[in-house]
């Protein structure tokens, strides 16, 4: 048995739908679901605290059936749903005593909210707009140097082999929206992953000394290496600098923070008033609040878990969780009352409808939440 399976047959047993075969295999298969150490993305093992809270919740779940009398396998079911995203949302830093309440989904005032999806737009150096998840397979464009391609939903260049008649590298712009993503190829063969309400802007083809691109909001990058011609992501606060390497940028304008990941290589990340190299696993921070560049060490699968289709929070206000949401759902977030005290973390699937996660947010008791249409009303 899967734990995808054993999960649905859990939740089967949560509502009191199992049959007497069903509940029997639930018991059978219970000895091969443990603890688990740590998840897929880094998250530290569960503790006491936090799991006295999730074996609070279970127990209220399960009035119409015998009580789990096993503490550990509890825990194991719970640790088995929160982990493959059904609600992976955890208070780190909750009042003490505060009760844990059995919630339906959020208030919902209108149809469901879906998460974000593959999309984006082109615009070419001539004005022309081009909507990405619209266009068929296939060369989409050509310019005076490079034919365009969409395939598998990205979008990438090549030379298109006529030599004659060469231009002047256009420049070219994609913008992903709020509630989207996209991956891009580019010339030189460096991969980017463009996160919601992101851009960038790029040469079709990168001649010269530098290959030079200017970012709005969050990417990956893969660096193809030529150390002939240094690769310079430019962003409003903060310039980085590369050869060849694997490293994530978040540089919102609405953030206060800007970040630089390093996953592998080494880059240069500067602004106005500093200057310093990273090594892997090394995080930078430039924070509107104060001058100079503050530098860490990171679990970098967690601080890149957007690329692979997770929020992870750690210590995170609600004020933060929020605008995530609000880039990857298309939503408005509205508060209403004084905000939310304390700090969050978790992991949670981007995939899933954003009444899973809100339900998640929601069984810590600090926060409720009531949809009204495309607005999410935080209480």
């Amino acid at each position: 048995m899967t734990p995808e399976e054993y999960i649905a047959l859990f939740e089967k047993y949560q509502d009191g739908s199992c049959t007497a075969e069903e509940e029997e295999m639930l018991m059978k298969y219970r000895d091969n679901f443990r603890f688990l150490e740590n998840d897929p993305l880094g998250m530290p093992a569960v503790d006491e605290e936090t799991g006295s809270r999730i074996y609070s919740m279970i127990m209220q779940t399960t009035t119409k059936k015998k009580v789990i009398r096993s503490w550990w396998w509890a825990a194991a079911a719970a640790m088995l749903v929160l982990f493959a995203g059904i609600s992976s949302l955890l208070v780190r830093k909750a009042p003490k005593g505060q009760p844990i309440v059995d919630r339906a989904a959020p208030k919902t005032n209108g149809s469901p909210i879906k998460p974000g999806t593959n999309t984006a737009t082109l615009t070419l150096a001539n004005g022309d707009v081009i909507t990405l998840d619209d266009a068929e397979e296939g060369v989409i464009a050509r310019t005076g140097n490079s034919a365009i391609t969409k395939q598998n939903g990205r979008l990438s260049y090549a030379s298109d082999g006529n030599m004659e008649n060469r231009r002047e590298p256009s420049v070219n712009t994609v913008a992903v929206p709020r509630g989207g993503q996209y991956t891009i190829t580019l010339s030189d063969g460096t991969r980017v992953w463009l996160n919601s309400a992101s851009s960038l802007t790029y040469a079709e083809v990168f001649n010269g000394k530098e290959r030079k691109v200017i970012l709005s909001g969050e990417a990956y990058f893969e660096v193809s290496k030529n150390e002939q011609q240094p690769f310079i992501v430019q962003t409003e606060r903060a310039v980085v600098h590369v050869l060849g390497t694997d490293f994530n940028i978040n540089a919102y304008k609405d953030e206060q923070k800007v970040k630089a990941t390093l996953v592998k290589g080494s880059i240069r990340f500067s602004n106005a008033a500093a200057s310093t190299l990273l090594s892997p696993g090394e995080q930078c921070i430039i924070d509107g609040a104060r001058q100079g560049i503050e530098k860490k060490h990171v679990n970098v699968n967690q601080e890149v878990a957007w690329k692979s289709g997770y929020f992870v929070f750690r210590n995170n206000t609600i004020h933060d969780i929020m605008r995530q949401i609000e880039r990857w759902y298309d939503v408005e977030v509205e508060y209403r009352g004084n905000p939310p005290q304390g700090t969050f973390g978790g992991t949670y699937s981007k995939n899933k409808d954003i009444q899973e996660l809100l339900k998640g947010l929601e069984l810590t008791g600090l926060v409720h939440f009531q949809i009204d249409g495309r607005k999410i009303i935080v209480k």
